[in-house]
């Protein structure tokens, strides 16, 4: 029951991550106006984060392995919500950039440590299922942050909006520290487990296996990525969409995409007990990407504005439905060092997402039409669904750990 307690803990944190991450997005007109900034400085401060982001995946990941979840979830949480409560203090664009990067910084080692609370606490056969609970609360998070953020700056400044967005980060973080142990009762803990090998991390971020989890991983980011940068602009733009019609098109991929990590974990867990274990994190993984291919493919074709929140959120689906089994995948490869493995794996991924945001302004300046882009990204799913067929884990791994 207590492994339970610990599922239902991570999914509270991935719900503050991504209400704090997204929370800027909602403010960015309120904040540009008062600081006077132009719309290429706030693309940097948002470029801030994902750099910190990015960079810090695989120190993230680290320092969970190195000194134990406990201690590494408690500290990052603390310092991202300070990070937020700092965002509504800065008074010029240094500030901000430098506020946002040290926020990405802190934030990069969630889902990295959360990865290494799942290796400690949680048996393969019930990883598939966690992993997909846990990374929904991500999306409902996120689409939880747009009518949460309206509803903080209809009462109140942006600047009280970020004060008061620190405190639930704060207040896990105090219990998290409380009431988590690193492992189960009577399972193996103490420095040599706790700790991994260097070498050890070496040794599998250089392996073949790696290097088809991190191609995939930034495919699915590519894809997924539109739908937190340009979708919402490329509705209105292309079908006339006024804003309120359009924002709440944009929710339905990050809802649909929160029950495809569902889905997509219960997959993995019903078809690791069955005779075919070793297709277990293969098939959703496939699966995934060949769907998201036929969504993202689609979107050059979409003749309404319906038609194109379809294939989006077709897109995002099959996106989503790669996560579960890609972080644990990464718990199989990396073993005790699973969570500086798949921050290795995350940084990629995030650098998929930076190409992503650039690249479809720059394709769609270059050809007059967004449909180069839609193309490069079905390729992307298609390459990654071929990875996924030669990625085998779970042959070598024990139904329980």
């Amino acid at each position: 029951m207590k492994r339970y307690a610990v599922v239902a803990g991570l999914f509270a944190m991935m719900l503050i991550t991504y209400i704090d991450r997204a929370a800027i997005s909602s403010a960015a007109l309120a904040i540009s106006g008062d600081l006077g900034l132009s719309n290429q400085a706030m693309g940097g401060v948002f470029s801030a984060f994902a750099l910190g982001y990015a960079i810090a995946q695989v120190p993230g990941g680290w320092l969970a392995d190195r000194y134990g979840p406990r201690l590494a979830l408690a500290l990052v949480v603390a310092v991202w919500s300070l990070f937020t409560g700092a965002t509504g203090a800065v008074q010029g664009l240094t500030a901000l950039l430098a506020v946002r990067f040290l926020f990405g910084v802190a934030e990069a080692g969630a889902f990295p440590g959360a990865a290494r609370v799942v290796y400690n606490w949680l048996p393969v056969a019930e990883r598939g299922r966690a992993n997909g609970i846990i990374f929904s609360g991500s999306r409902l998070g996120a689409a939880f942050a747009f009518p949460a953020m309206a509803w903080l700056l209809a009462i109140w400044n942006w600047r009280t909006a970020f004060y008061l967005l620190a405190i639930p980060g704060l207040l896990w973080s105090l219990a998290w520290a409380l009431l988590f142990r690193n492992y189960p009762a009577g399972a193996a803990s103490g420095p040599v487990a706790a700790r991994g090998s260097g070498g050890g991390f070496l040794r599998v971020v250089r392996s073949w296996p790696m290097a088809l989890a991190m191609i995939q991983y930034f495919a699915g980011n590519f894809t997924f990525f539109i739908c937190l940068t340009w979708m919402l602009p490329y509705l209105r733009q292309t079908y006339g969409l006024d804003p309120a019609r359009a924002a709440g098109y944009a929710m339905l991929p990050l809802l649909i995409g929160a029950l495809a990590h569902f889905l997509a974990g219960f997959l993995i867990d019903i078809v690791f007990k069955s005779r075919h274990r070793a297709w277990s994190r293969r098939l959703p993984g496939v699966l995934g990407f060949s769907i998201a291919a036929i969504g993202i493919g689609s979107l050059a074709f979409a003749r309404s504005a319906e038609m194109a929140i379809a294939c989006f959120t077709l897109g995002a689906f099959g996106a989503e439905m790669t996560i579960a089994p890609s972080w644990a995948y990464c718990m199989d490869i990396g073993g005790k060092n699973s969570g500086a493995v798949s921050g290795a794996m995350n940084m990629i991924g995030n650098f998929g997402s930076f190409v992503s945001a650039n690249a479809f302004p720059f394709l769609a300046g270059l050809t007059g039409t967004a449909a180069a882009y839609f193309a490069l990204a079905a390729a992307l799913n298609v390459a990654a669904a071929l990875c996924w067929v030669r990625m085998r884990s779970v042959g070598q791994v024990k139904a329980v750990s």
